[in-house]
Formats: C-alpha cells, sequence, structure tokens
C-alpha cells in the first residue's frame, strides 16, 4: 500500500514539474477545471506507469553456468590449476599454453572448475575464467594456422 501512495505522490510531484515547465503560466494562476483535469490525468498516468509491474531479470549465473558447462576453452598463458576457487588455494598443477580446457559448469564468480589433461593426467580444478579464451577465438598473438596445400 505504500508503495502505491508513494508512486501516486511521485506522479503528482512529476506532473508539477512538467506542468510547470510545458503550459502557459496564465493557466495556473486561478484554479480551474483544466489545471485540475491536468493534474488528475498526469498523476494517474505517471503513478501507473511506476507500478507496472517488471519483467524479471534473467538469472545470470544459472544462465551462464549451463552455457559455460562442456565448451572448451584453451589457455592463452600458463594457468594455476587450483583445488579451490581463490588465489590462496592449493596448487593442483600448472596448465600450459595452448592447452584446451572444458568447463565442468560450476563456477564461482570469475573462477571456473574445468578439467585439463596436464602430461596425460586428467585433472580437474579451478582457474580464473580471465585466462581463458574460447577455442574458436584467434589469437591475435598467435600465428595463423597453416593453409592447406
Amino acid at each position: 500500500m505504500a508503495y502505491t501512495i508513494g508512486a501516486f505522490a511521485l506522479g503528482l510531484a512529476l506532473t508539477l514539474v512538467l506542468a510547470a515547465f510545458l503550459t502557459p503560466r496564465a493557466w495556473w494562476r486561478r484554479p480551474s477545471v483544466r489545471a485540475l483535469a491536468i493534474l488528475a490525468a498526469g498523476t494517474w498516468a505517471i503513478g501507473s506507469l511506476l507500478l507496472l509491474p517488471m519483467p524479471p531479470a534473467p538469472a545470470l549465473a544459472a544462465t551462464s553456468a549451463t552455457t559455460m558447462a562442456g565448451r572448451t576453452y584453451r589457455v592463452f598463458e600458463d594457468l594455476n590449476l587450483r583445488d579451490a576457487s581463490a588465489t590462496s588455494a592449493r596448487r593442483v598443477g600448472v596448465v600450459p599454453p595452448g592447452t584446451m580446457v572444458t568447463a565442468t559448469g560450476a563456477h564461482a564468480g570469475d573462477w571456473w572448475e574445468v578439467r585439463a589433461t596436464i602430461k596425460g593426467k586428467r585433472i580437474t580444478g579451478w582457474v580464473s575464467s580471465l585466462w581463458l579464451r574460447r577455442a574458436d577465438e584467434v589469437s591475435l598473438s598467435a600465428p595463423p594456422p597453416p593453409r592447406p596445400k
């Protein structure tokens, strides 16, 4: 109820400001039906707009986790693979540049859980997603792939 009253109070205030700037001054020298109609219509219109239901915001965490799961990423610099999502977590291994990693879908902010093969051993751990590139993304510093003959 307080939200509704607040919406229409704000609608009245905005209507008064708009009316002061958008209508002739002579209209407001003495009360009239026209002034009352403008205030009523403006208050109702602006207050009603403020009360319109907002569409729910998409769940970004759920969306990014589901689209990220199973995707392949390329490591472009030596990357620490950790057993938890923090720089203070124990390092499980170092993923060399050019290695492909697969996201599991678990994440905590910019930290993603990935699976990588290091020296023939399959390891799962946490990495900072800031150091990953999509597998199909072309690096500006890497030489272009050889052309087929």
